[in-house]
């Protein structure tokens, strides 16, 4: 998630000439899930298997992550977006590499995440969609 955060906010500043600082996004990045520390990892389909379960991990992450992230990045909204989007990013290529090894069970997932990445708006994503993401779909002798 770090390396896709610094990529972006790279693609961000460098491409579209847009404020984004890749050190911050990259180091609010490495921390973002440091709740979990504390929490534990649950899977999504738990985390938000009811409403209810949903807003008391929520209320445990918050916590949380004010103990752990107090000082760093994420309080930047423009990190935090850049962050947010890396991490679904993150998960959509984990779908992509799946599928490519011929596991279809990510395949729902892989078009969710496919809608909500767009659903994002963030130029510098859609820039990283548009230009790198097929290259995740390629073996090894494919890639140049």
């Amino acid at each position: 998630v770090a390396v896709l955060a610094h990529g972006l906010a790279l693609i961000q500043r460098d491409i579209l000439h847009e404020p984004a600082d890749p050190d911050r996004c990259a180091s609010a990045a490495l921390f973002h899930d440091a709740s979990e520390i504390l929490t534990g990892d649950l899977p999504t389909p738990i985390k938000y298997y009811n409403p209810d379960i949903k807003h008391a991990y929520k209320q445990i992450e918050s916590v949380s992550c004010e103990k752990l992230l107090g000082l760093l990045h994420e309080s930047d909204p423009g990190v935090a977006r850049i962050v947010k989007a890396a991490d679904k990013l993150s998960a959509y290529i984990k779908c992509v590499e799946e599928l490519k090894a011929g596991n279809r069970e990510f395949e729902a997932a892989a078009r969710q995440t496919r809608e909500a990445l767009t659903e994002m708006h963030l130029p510098c994503l859609d820039y990283f969609m548009a230009h790198f993401l097929d290259a995740f779909q390629l073996t090894l002798d494919e890639l140049d």
